[in-house]
């Protein structure tokens, strides 16, 4: 079983028409805009962690007559 067939468009149209079900209507958008938000805050954090692992190491890193910074 390919996954093409199994995430096709009707699978697609199924998920929406449900997710109106439960949710109604009027809330499917903001769920999306909380899940987009969330999406952003968790990049953010991600870039937040990367520049201090990178900081950290630069200090961490010694200098050309052996000493750390």
């Amino acid at each position: 079983m390919f996954l093409g067939e199994i995430f096709g468009p009707d699978l697609l149209i199924v998920v929406i028409v449900v997710a109106v079900l439960i949710f109604g209507g009027s809330a499917i958008p903001k769920l999306a805009r909380n899940l987009g938000s969330a999406k952003t805050e968790f990049e953010k954090g991600l870039k937040e962690a990367k520049g201090t692992s990178a900081a950290a190491k630069d200090a961490a890193e010694p200098t050309s007559e052996g000493e750390t910074k």
